[in-house]
């Protein structure tokens, strides 16, 4: 008798994408490493604001988190393709944890404000070096078919880890536990990452970057340039994450702002765990729900329902309509960053990450820095309603003019855009 096909799971899908061993288990053991680094992300800007009561200051805390992305990935990727990336990683991984450490101590101790700012520098920079090597690799561990699942899962485990982070973080400092442990706790959870790494390395990929010299850093310009699809995706999310996202760093601020709520209180706590299961159940819905649907549309549309959620949320002063607000911001904002993660992968080959990934990183997490650097003081000097609405009139259009259904079907890798089932995931800590 043979086994009915309905039993497996459809190509393309989160199911799918867990049948297979070597990429259940480190993403097991990333999504519980992220819910210590979640604990410090949710925790150091909110201790910040609330030491200085700046926005300003909050800025210039996610640069430090976030700005080496803009400024070291291409070299990381390069790296990526030249050195052992189980290796890498491990050493990274080691450096961050104990920086972690570190930051325990400064705060401990209530250390100048600078010395929190270099800590997390080195944060950044050790997470920049990694980061092009481990998000080359994941993608080898499932068949190409599976790419979309799993970058949905990926995603969806970083938007989990927002809502775990910060509610173990609540719970934690319920029975006791003071912000500086917090940060010791956090260093403990990248052993969840660095123990199956090292006893299952990272396959070896022969890298597309084979280039010497200064031209090693600018091969994956030369693709972008090359196949289109690549180039719109990530000219859309640089101008998306500088003018539209720069609410995420600065959402104390914001919270403090324009609904009155102190960073260390319930209902702040509330409102960010609120808006991180929205950003879950988002990045889910590309691997489920939106399995099947056609990416370049979903993008179009996700652009235009993040302005109208991101519009509502800047002119709210309700604590109570803000809730709901939120949840949707949330998952419109994860549902579209994840579908154009997965339509990047699924427009480049194995060897041609590590040359494309930095470009990635620079235009996302690299370039929120800027936003945030730039809205800061603007929230300073006149509130948060005019940056998060400028952000909201510059996502509507920034969607209408980077309609990939508008290119031709050789930008595309495959020479025609892709639906998800006809085709990894990245660690963000």
């Amino acid at each position: 008798m043979s086994t009915s096909s309905s039993t497996m799971p459809r190509p393309g899908t989160a199911r799918s994408a867990l049948q297979h061993r070597h990429f259940r288990v480190l993403f097991i053991g990333a999504s519980l490493s992220n819910v210590g680094t979640w604990m410090q992300n949710f925790m150091l800007p909110a201790y910040l604001d609330l030491r200085t009561g700046s926005a300003t200051f909050v800025g210039l805390l996610i640069f430090a988190q976030l700005g080496p992305m803009l400024f070291g990935s291409v070299p990381a990727g390069v790296l990526a393709d030249r050195v052992n990336r189980t290796h890498l990683i491990l050493g990274m991984q080691a450096s961050m944890m104990a920086m972690s450490v570190v930051m325990g101590g400064l705060a401990r101790w209530h250390a100048p404000v600078w010395t929190i700012f270099a800590a997390q520098l080195a944060i950044g920079i050790a997470n920049t070096v990694q980061a092009p090597a481990f998000n080359a690799s994941l993608p080898t561990l499932v068949p190409r078919e599976d790419i979309g699942g799993a970058v949905s899962l990926n995603s969806a485990m970083i938007n989990g880890s927002r809502i775990a982070g910060p509610s173990l973080a609540a719970f934690l400092g319920w029975v006791g536990v003071d912000l500086w442990q917090l940060f010791i706790i956090n260093a403990a959870t990248y052993a969840f990452v660095m123990i199956p790494l090292a006893k299952n390395h990272l396959p070896s990929v022969k890298g597309f970057n084979t280039a010497k010299g200064w031209r090693a850093l600018t091969t994956g310009v030369g693709l972008a340039r090359q196949r289109r699809v690549l180039l719109v995706l990530l000219r859309s999310m640089f101008i998306f994450s500088v003018v539209s996202l720069p609410y995420i760093g600065l959402f104390p601020s914001v919270a403090r702002l324009n609904l009155g709520l102190a960073a260390d209180s319930g209902s702040y706590k509330i409102l960010y765990i609120v808006w991180g299961l929205g950003a879950f159940l988002g990045a889910l819905s590309v691997g489920t729900v939106f399995s099947g649907a056609s990416r370049p549309v979903l993008i179009r549309w996700s652009f235009q329902l993040f302005a109208v959620f991101l519009l509502l949320f800047a002119i709210t002063g309700n604590f109570n309509i803000a809730l709901p607000v939120a949840f949707m911001l949330g998952a419109v904002y994860f549902l579209l960053a994840t579908a154009m993660m997965t339509e990047l992968q699924h427009n480049l080959t194995d060897g041609e990450r590590a040359s494309i990934m930095p470009l990635w990183f620079m235009s996302f997490g690299g370039s929120i820095p800027i936003g945030n650097l730039v809205g800061g003081p603007i929230m300073d000097a006149v509130g948060a309603r005019w940056v998060l609405a400028v952000g909201a009139i510059a996502a509507s259009l920034n969607g209408a003019l980077s309609d990939l259904g508008r290119l031709n079907d050789d930008d595309f890798l495959d020479g025609e855009p892709t639906s998800i089932p006809e085709t990894g995931p990245s660690r963000l800590h």
